[in-house]
């Protein structure tokens, strides 16, 4: 070795992922990892290539909501996945409203991205993170994409927003935009300091310290998740099925939706495997301040459309993803290692 840093072989097709240290972006990147192409990780903090990576893994640290760094960052990608939401605020899994460092991160990126790659003109695949919730109050528990978006909350307006400007930029011949709407995602990915955020964990942690778990209703509400491993592989089936995807909007769930009383339950019997001890209660107590109509209406995602499209289907179980998750948590808590604080990369849970 000479000591200079290897050239890039141009000839291979160079993806970029915003958010690659993220809960998804990390999930993302060790699958984009093993194939023979240029991989540029952009993200805020610092980015590690996967052990043993086939690709060409340039990590990058920019700050996106700065438009001339993230024009750098994306200059030059034939793909670019889009994974990055602003996760802070109220409660111990969801955005809170109406910053605007939010606004920034979740709305401002992606019309600065556009901006880029329309001075870029190469037409790139652009994949989004958006989320099944943008729908609203469907009047159908069952939805598949074809319902009237009827978003209540910040994010969800602030996640449709980046979905219609990157349609229109599709129906402007500037980029192919494709938005992945995503059920409640959870679990562990391949990196270990990126357990991410959300419901689940909070409830493994929970009943590791021996707390009963609470809903703020009857636990009847029933809610659809799906596996980070399995996200990943959906947003890795939308670069390789671009020309079927551009345009729309595509939901991803985990082929199943179960009442919440029932997943919490799944939760306290595995830490009770974890612990020995019996397993904690599950109560219903009332909603905190932050609650909104979303959080009492039940989900049941049909992915169907994406799967025949792209022959994608979950892989993971739901009984078998609670339990490698409450499994992390457990092993972490005894290593003594560091939980995880607020994510501003990545997707929620």
């Amino acid at each position: 070795m000479d000591g200079k840093a290897p050239v890039a072989d141009h000839r291979k097709p160079l993806v970029t992922i915003l958010g690659a240290s993220g809960f998804i972006g990390s999930a993302v990147m060790s699958i984009l990892a093993e194939r023979p192409i240029r991989l540029r990780a952009v993200a805020r903090g610092e980015v590690r290539a996967p052990a043993g990576a086939r690709a060409e893994v340039e990590p990058v640290q920019v700050d996106i909501t700065d438009p001339a760094q993230l024009a750098a960052a994306v200059a030059g990608s034939d793909a670019v996945l889009h994974l990055v939401a602003y996760i802070a605020g109220d409660g111990a899994w969801r955005a809170g409203e109406g910053t605007d460092a939010r606004s920034r991160t979740n709305v401002g990126s992606v019309h600065a991205l556009i901006d880029a790659l329309a001075d870029d003109g190469g037409r790139p695949t652009v994949v989004f993170a958006g989320s099944t919730s943008q729908v609203g109050l469907s009047d159908r528990v069952r939805i598949d994409g074809t319902e009237p978006d009827d978003p209540r909350t910040e994010y969800d307006r602030q996640k449709l927003e980046g979905e219609n400007a990157l349609k229109d930029a599709t129906a402007r011949g500037v980029l192919r935009g494709i938005t992945l709407r995503l059920a409640t995602v959870y679990g562990i990915g391949p990196d270990p300091g990126a357990l991410g955020r959300g419901i689940v964990l909070a409830m493994a942690r929970r009943a590791l310290a021996g707390e009963p778990l609470t809903m703020w209703h009857d636990g009847s509400v029933e809610r659809d998740l799906v596996h980070v491993t399995d996200v990943a592989r959906a947003f890795v089936a939308a670069l390789d099925n671009a020309d079927a995807l551009a345009g729309g909007h595509w939901l991803i769930g985990g082929g199943e939706s179960r009442p919440l009383k029932d997943i919490f339950g799944v939760i306290a019997q595995a830490v009770s495997a974890e612990t020995g001890q019996p397993p904690v209660p599950v109560l219903s107590v009332p909603a905190p301040d932050y609650a909104n109509a979303t959080d009492f209406h039940g989900v049941d995602v049909d992915a169907s459309a994406f799967r025949a499209a792209t022959g994608w289907s979950p892989r993971v179980s739901l009984e078998d993803g609670l339990r490698g998750a409450v499994a992390a948590v457990a092993g972490r808590r005894e290593s003594g290692r560091r939980e995880p604080g607020p994510l501003e990369s990545g997707r929620r849970e």
